[in-house]
């Protein structure tokens, strides 16, 4: 599937035609009221922290709330369909997670089309998730974890949080570019799959790094290595996924959108507020306690990012045939 990537920076220029002055006299004006940024997943988790974050920021510097409103359901899709049908005024955002993009391909018949319908705004964060094991699990290593699955295939189980899921899908992607044949068994979210990782329901798990960091100090789960392209800060000791299969890569992020035809001028107003707040230390801080580094980029930059995760996951579930329960 051969994806649009520059559909997203058509989107972000939908006012580029008005008269500099107008635009320049909306963006100083902007906003005039609050504003409420969709999370579509439900309070607490990773997604619904990020976005109280950098709401706060907004707040802080824009001189209006910035509202947190969380519309979970349907894997993330009814939050963005509402955000897709609403005024693109800039008084309505969507928390843009990776679950976005892996939806585009893993459902067929969306009210929505994302690329189309979801103008990029800013990206906030990008992170690695962890590939955890049950300790009890003779392996150490990722070649040791490839040798031991090649030779008792079927008998490792891997859990995730869900069918289609970031974490689905992180083992997936490392079950096509390894050979390695395992049991997936899917949980109802990222604590439920990690409590069965630390009981030995499951042996192994591709989780998010902040919530598996402190097990993995205590020795409650063994890491072996992370997602990301580089080493985390949180654990500079365990290596990457790529350090043994090169190409890998399988990264959490979140970013800000909004609805198509939303003015290019409160588009770069809000994208130029999001990246200066991503420079300040205390936002640093508390995107590292997340698990996460900034991802300060342009509103063309992250509309590229996304079509590129976009078309990256679609290949992953079309090669494993994975279909939405």
């Amino acid at each position: 599937m051969k994806l649009p990537r520059r559909r997203f920076l058509h989107l972000a220029a939908g006012a580029a035609s008005l008269p500099a002055a107008a635009r320049t006299a909306r963006a100083q004006t902007y906003p005039a009221r609050p504003v409420q940024i969709v999370v579509p997943a439900t309070p607490g988790a990773g997604s619904d922290v990020a976005a109280r974050l950098i709401a706060q920021r907004l707040s802080e510097r824009l001189d209006q709330p910035f509202v947190v409103e969380n519309r979970s359901g349907a894997a993330t899709n009814l939050g963005t369909e509402f955000v897709v049908r609403a005024p693109p005024d800039g008084y309505t955002l969507l928390l843009v997670t990776p679950a976005n993009t892996i939806n585009a391909a893993l459902y067929d018949n969306l009210n929505f089309n994302f690329i189309r319908d979801i103008a990029p705004v800013a990206g906030i964060l990008r992170g690695p998730e962890v590939m955890e094991v049950y300790p009890e699990v003779p392996i150490r290593t990722i070649p040791e974890f490839v040798a031991y699955a090649k030779a008792n295939p079927g008998k490792l189980n891997i859990g995730s949080s869900g069918v289609g899921s970031g974490s689905h899908l992180a083992g997936a992607l490392f079950k096509s570019m390894t050979g390695v044949e395992w049991f997936h068994v899917p949980y109802r979210g990222p604590a439920e799959a990690q409590t069965a990782l630390l009981s030995g329901q499951i042996q192994v798990y591709f989780g998010p790094l902040s919530a598996a960091v402190e097990f993995i100090r205590s020795g409650q789960v063994r890491a072996l290595a992370v997602t990301s392209a580089m080493r985390a800060t949180a654990l500079p000791d365990i290596p990457t996924v790529a350090e043994f299969v090169p190409g890998y890569e399988a990264s959490g992020w979140f970013g800000l959108g909004a609805p198509k035809n939303t003015p290019v001028d409160i588009v770069d107003k809000l994208n130029d507020e999001i990246n200066a707040s991503l420079t300040e230390p205390k936002t640093i801080a508390q995107l590292a306690d997340l698990g996460g580094i900034p991802l300060a980029i342009s509103p063309a930059e992250f509309g590229t990012f996304v079509a590129d995760e976009t078309e990256k996951w679609t290949k992953v579930i079309r090669a494993a045939g994975i279909k939405a329960e």
